[in-house]
C-alpha cells in the first residue's frame, strides 16, 4: 500500500477501497493537510463525506488513527461499512464483552488495524492512554466535535476530557469534524481541543437533494398517514417531542399496515437497539422518535424527515433533517406547524431556573418559528443563519411581481425550486389596516408604561383580554384595546411575527424578547404607506418534485433491492452496507454485463467487485432476457476503460511468470514448494486483477461447463459447498479460478 499524499496515490485507494472515482468537495484539501501533519478543522454538511477525510488518510500510510465518536451504533455501522470494504477497522466500547474486547486490543499491540473507534469515556479508563502511546497512532478524529461547545446543540460533558490528548500526544494532529456548527461554536471547539493553527474547511450547508416544507398542523395523523403512503416502500424518521406520542404514532402506522417502530430513551437498550437495527436492515418503513433517535445513524436512504412537533433550535432542526437523502438522490422534509407549539414550548422555557438559559432558549425557539413562517425561501433562510448567502442557479431563479418594497417574494429574490414557498409561493394580503394596528398598540403601551411586552401581550391587548397583566398595567384603557376582534389570536401573533421578520419592529432578546418599534415601524406609522403581508401556512399541497432523480428501470431496481436485502440478510448487515440505492440505480440505468462495467458503478471497489459482482450480473442478465433494456438519455458509461488492476504480491508475479512462460500448476508448485492449491489460488488473484490467462490450460471445457453449472446462484464465499454439490471430482484449485472468471465478468470465455 502507497504510503503518499498526492492525488494520484488516493485516488487509486479511493476507488479500491471506496468504489468512487473522485473526491467530494473539499475532501481532497482537507485529507492532504491531514497527511501533512496538520491539525485540520472541517465542518461538512450530512451526507458531505466527512468520515472519508480520516478513513482515506489511515489507509494512506502505516499506524492507527484513532476516531473518537459519541454513538455506539455510529461506531458499529461505521466499521461494519468499513470491513465490507476491505479495511482493518475495529472498534472499542461498552457494548463488547471481555471476550470480544481481548482479540481486538490483541490485534491492537499486533499493529493489525487501521482504524479504532473509541467513546470519550474511554481516554479515562485506567491504561487506556499507555496503550495508545504503543500503538503508533498518527492522527485523532474527533467526530461530532459540536459536543464539545456549551454553545453546541448537543453539549456533551464528557467531551471535556478529549482536550486531555494533546498533551500525551504533542506531535500526533488532530482532526475536528462537525455537520453543523455556528461561527461561536466553531471558535469554542478551536479553544476547547487546543488546535495548533487549525487548517478551517467550512463546506455550503446547501442540500439541494433535499425539499423543505412547513404544513399546517390540522389533523396530524390522517396528514401523516398520507404522506407515507404517497411514498411506498420508502423510509422515513418522524420526530415527536414526547416519548408518548411516538409510540402512538408508531402503533397507528403499524395498525395501518405501514410497518413502523418507536424509539426514545424511555425504552430499554434491547427495545431500543432492536427498533433501530429494523429500520437500519429495512425490517420497518418509519421510526418515530424523539431526538435521542439518529445521532451518526448511517442510513443513506431516508427518504423523508418529518417533525410532528416544532423542533427546539434550527440547528437541531438542520441535523434532523440532515439525516434525510445521505446518498444524494432526492428526500423530503415536512415540518407540521402550529402556533400554539410556540406558546406551548414558551411555557416551558419560563419554568428554566436559570436566566441565561432561558434569554437563549427564548432566542433559538423564535428563530425556529421565523423559519416555520417566512414566506421566502425557506433553503436561504437555513443558509442564512449559518452564515451563508446563498445564491440560486441562474436557470432556477424566478421573478415575482413587485406587490411592495418589503413584500416577502421581491423581483431577483431568489428561488431554489425545492422548497413550498419557492414551488408554491403562499398568497399575499394588503395587511395594512392591520399593520398600522400593531404597530399603534405597540407605541401605545411604551407611552402609557414606559417599557416594552412581549407579543402575546399586545394580540391580548389588541384582542381586548381581561387578563390580570392588562389591568395591572392599565392597558384597557388604551385606545387599541380591543380593536383586533376581525383577527383571531393566532393571526395576529402571526402578523407581528412577519412586522418583526420585515424590520417594522425589533424583538429584543437580551429583554425576554418585548417588541419594540424600528424607525421604519414609526415612520410607516406616520406615513400609513401601505404593507402586504402572506398568508399563513397551510394543509399540505401536493408538489411532485424530484430534484436530482437518477432515471432508471423501476422494475429492476425493485429486483436489485430484494437481492440486496437477501445478500445482506445473509451477513447480518443492513442492505446499504452492501449497495447504496444510488449504486442500484446506477446498475438499473446503465446494465452493465461486465466486471469492467460493473466496476464504474458508484461504491464498487474491489472487494465488493469479488464478492457481489457475479451474482448482480446474473441478476442484471436475467432481467434482461424478459424485459426490453429502457433506454435514458446518456444511457452509456461513455468511452471503454482498461480494467483497473489490482496490485499484485510478489509471490503472485512469481507464480505467473512462471506460468506465462509455459509451466503448469503441477510443475510451478513443484519449483516453488507450495501445494498445488496456493497456486491455483495466486491465478485466481491474477485473474481478478485484470491478467489474461489462457483458462485451457487450467481446466478442461467439460469440467468447465460442471463447475459454472455448480456455481450458479452461489456467492458466499466458501466454496466447500460447490466442491461438495460435484462430488469432489474437481480439485479447489479449478473452482477457484473459475469463480474468478465469473467475478471478472468473463464467464463467456468458459
Amino acid at each position: 500500500m502507497a504510503v503518499n499524499s498526492h492525488a494520484e496515490n488516493l485516488r487509486p485507494l479511493l476507488k479500491q477501497y471506496f468504489g468512487f472515482a473522485s473526491f467530494r468537495p473539499l475532501q481532497e484539501q482537507i485529507i492532504r493537510d491531514a497527511l501533512a501533519g496538520k491539525d485540520v478543522f472541517a465542518v461538512l454538511p450530512t451526507g458531505g463525506g466527512k468520515s472519508l477525510c480520516f478513513q482515506l488518510p489511515a489507509l494512506a500510510r502505516p499506524g492507527l488513527t484513532v476516531v473518537i465518536s459519541p454513538l455506539i451504533a455510529l461506531m458499529k455501522d461505521q466499521v461494519d461499512a468499513l470491513q465490507a470494504a476491505g479495511v482493518a477497522a475495529t472498534f472499542l466500547n461498552s457494548s463488547l464483552a471481555a471476550g470480544e474486547s481481548r482479540p481486538r486490543l490483541r490485534g491492537l499491540h499486533n499493529g493489525d488495524y487501521r482504524l479504532l473507534y473509541v467513546a470519550p469515556e474511554r481516554l479515562l479508563l485506567s491504561g487506556f492512554l499507555d496503550d495508545l502511546k504503543r500503538w503508533n497512532v498518527n492522527l485523532f478524529a474527533i467526530d461530532e466535535a459540536h459536543c464539545i461547545s456549551e454553545w453546541g446543540h448537543d453539549f456533551r460533558p464528557e467531551y471535556r476530557q478529549i482536550a486531555s490528548l494533546r498533551p500525551q500526544f504533542p506531535g500526533v494532529p488532530m482532526m475536528a469534524l462537525t455537520a453543523t456548527a455556528t461561527e461561536r461554536v466553531r471558535g469554542d471547539i478551536e479553544k476547547q481541543l487546543h488546535l495548533r493553527e487549525p487548517r478551517c474547511y467550512v463546506a455550503s450547508f446547501n442540500r439541494p437533494n433535499l425539499t423543505y416544507r412547513v404544513s399546517a398542523k390540522t389533523g396530524s395523523y390522517d396528514q401523516i398517514l398520507k404522506f407515507i403512503r404517497a411514498r411506498s416502500r420508502e423510509s422515513g424518521i418522524i420526530y415527536c417531542q414526547a416519548r408518548k406520542t411516538a409510540e402512538s404514532l408508531a402503533s397507528k402506522l403499524s395498525a395501518d399496515g405501514i410497518p413502523a417502530a418507536p424509539y426514545h430513551a424511555g425504552l430499554d437498550s434491547a427495545t431500543r437497539s432492536k427498533n433501530q437495527d429494523a429500520f437500519l436492515r429495512d425490517g420497518v418503513r418509519v421510526v418515530c422518535a424523539t431526538i435521542a433517535f439518529g445521532m451518526g445513524i448511517n442510513k443513506p436512504n431516508v427518504r423523508f424527515v418529518i417533525h410532528y412537533d416544532l423542533p427546539k433550535n434550527i440547528e437541531g432542526y438542520y441535523q434532523e433533517t440532515g439525516r434525510a437523502g445521505r446518498d444524494g438522490l432526492p428526500s423530503e422534509c415536512l415540518l407540521l406547524f402550529s402556533p400554539g407549539d410556540r406558546v406551548k414550548y414558551g411555557r416551558f422555557i419560563d419554568e428554566k431556573p436559570d436566566p441565561k438559559e432561558r434569554e437563549i432558549a427564548r432566542a433559538q425557539l423564535e428563530q425556529i418559528v421565523h423559519y416555520a413562517e417566512v414566506a421566502s425561501c425557506r433553503r436561504e433562510f437555513l443558509l442564512g443563519y449559518f452564515g451563508e448567502k446563498y445564491e440560486a442557479p441562474a436557470s432556477g431563479t424566478t421573478r415575482f411581481e413587485k406587490t411592495d418594497h418589503r413584500a416577502a417574494l421581491e423581483i431577483g429574490a431568489p428561488n431554489c425550486g425545492a422548497c413550498d414557498n419557492c414551488l408554491a409561493p403562499r398568497q399575499t394580503w394588503d395587511a395594512t389596516l392591520a399593520a398600522q394596528k400593531f404597530l399603534s398598540c405597540v407605541y401605545r403601551i411604551r407611552e402609557k408604561s414606559g417599557f416594552g411586552v412581549g407579543v402575546q401581550h399586545i394580540v391580548e391587548v389588541l384582542c381586548g383580554a381581561d387578563t390580570e397583566k392588562v389591568r395591572k398595567f392599565g392597558h384597557e384603557s388604551l385606545s387599541t384595546y380591543g380593536i383586533g376582534n376581525e383577527h383571531t389570536r393566532a393571526d395576529w401573533g402571526n402578523i407581528g411575527r412577519q412586522l418583526v421578520r420585515l424590520g417594522f419592529l425589533f424583538q429584543n432578546p437580551e429583554k425576554f424578547n418585548i417588541i419594540e418599534l424600528t424607525e421604519a415601524g414609526r415612520a410607516t406609522l406616520k406615513s400609513r404607506q401601505k404593507i402586504t403581508l402572506t398568508k399563513p401556512v397551510a394543509a399540505p399541497v401536493a408538489i411532485e418534485h424530484r430534484i436530482g432523480e437518477i432515471a432508471c428501470d423501476e422494475v429492476l431496481f425493485e429486483q436489485l433491492r430484494q437481492l440486496r436485502k437477501q445478500l445482506a440478510d445473509e451477513r447480518g448487515v443492513p442492505p446499504y452496507i452492501v449497495f447504496s440505492d444510488v449504486a442500484l440505480r446506477q446498475m438499473a440505468r446503465f446494465y452493465p454485463q461486465s466486471g469492467t462495467e460493473f466496476s464504474r458503478i458508484s461504491g464498487v471497489g474491489d472487494k465488493k467487485l469479488r464478492e457481489f459482482g457475479v451474482v448482480f450480473l446474473r441478476e442484471i442478465a436475467t432481467h434482461l432476457q424478459t424485459h426490453p433494456r429502457q433506454m435514458f438519455a446518456d444511457d452509456s458509461f461513455g468511452e471503454p476503460v482498461a480494467p483497473q488492476r489490482s496490485k499484485l504480491t510478489d509471490t503472485v508475479r512469481e507464480t505467473l511468470h512462471f506460468f506465462q512462460h509455459g509451466r503448469e500448476p503441477t510443475a510451478i508448485a513443484s519449483i516453488r514448494q507450495l501445494s498445488e492449491g496456493t497456486i491455483y489460488s495466486h491465478l485466481a488473484e491474477a485473474i481478478l486483477a485484470g491478467e489474461d490467462l489462457d483458462m485451457h490450460r487450467l481446466v478442461s471445457p467439460k469440467a468447465r461447463q460442471e463447475i459454472v453449472a455448480a456455481l450458479a446462484g452461489y456467492h458466499a464465499a466458501s466454496l466447500s459447498p460447490v466442491f461438495d454439490k460435484l462430488g469432489g471430482r474437481h480439485p479447489y484449485g479449478q473452482i477457484r479460478v473459475c469463480r474468478a472468471m465469473l467475478q471478472a465478468g468473463r464467464g463467456a470465455e468458459l
